[in-house]
């Protein structure tokens, strides 16, 4: 299995680059956001892949983060929903908006990405809602930054941080899952409370989402 790649970008198409790694090209295809995000031919980066195996067919899929490689794998298991259905998804909302569309029941989001029907979005929501909290809570980091050497390209790795509020989303999760509430409630009130709060901190997530939790009356 192929898990990373680093190398040079030969040239960037529609939907795909093709990654010089020491004189091997390797074709990759990625979402509109993580093309976008992608530096110009020439470059050198490196991508989280998934390899696509079929009868006829071997496809790389590239990502620029482990979150949204593992959104990825677990859209992919939803009935319906392929390879280029996913990747329009994550296009279309990148991984903390399939996070907060999936964890709000908020279907019509997902119905935004091209070639996914109103069936399809409520089946992602339906089939993940409670299946998706291990994702949530994945602090994503960006992918290892690489650099050039005299005898090809190596990996330096990242700084070992987490950015605050993925991590502030882990805590309040473990927290909530803790304290006996089910992962698709816990994830719900997480996710509304950084909908109105992106930037809330571990305890601030916690004594919010127990508010939302509460029983009402």
């Amino acid at each position: 299995m192929i898990g990373k790649l680093s190398g040079r970008i030969d040239y960037k198409g529609l939907d795909h680059i093709l990654l010089d790694v020491r004189g091997v090209g390797y074709l990759v295809f990625c979402s509109d956001r993580t093309l976008a995000a992608l530096p110009g031919p020439g470059e050198a980066t490196a991508l989280y892949t998934e390899l696509l195996v079929r009868e006829d067919i071997l496809q790389l899929f590239g990502f620029t983060t482990l979150v949204e490689k593992e959104w990825h794998r677990l859209l992919m298991s939803v009935q319906g929903i392929g390879a280029k259905a996913s990747m329009a998804i994550l296009g279309a909302l990148g991984p903390d908006g399939v996070s907060r569309a999936i964890a709000l029941g908020d279907w019509n989001a997902l119905k935004a990405a091209k070639g996914v029907g109103p069936k399809s979005a409520q089946r992602v929501v339906n089939e993940l809602k409670d299946k998706a909290h291990s994702v949530m809570a994945m602090a994503g980091g960006p992918a290892p930054v690489v650099d050039a050497v005299d005898d090809g390209v190596v990996l330096e790795p990242m700084p070992a941080v987490a950015p605050p509020a993925p991590a502030a989303q882990a805590d309040a999760l473990s927290a909530l899952g803790n304290l006996g509430y089910a992962p698709g409630e816990a994830a719900s009130a997480v996710a509304e409370v950084l909908g109105e709060d992106p930037n809330a901190d571990s305890g601030t997530l916690i004594r919010l989402a127990l508010r939302r939790l509460a029983p009402k009356g």
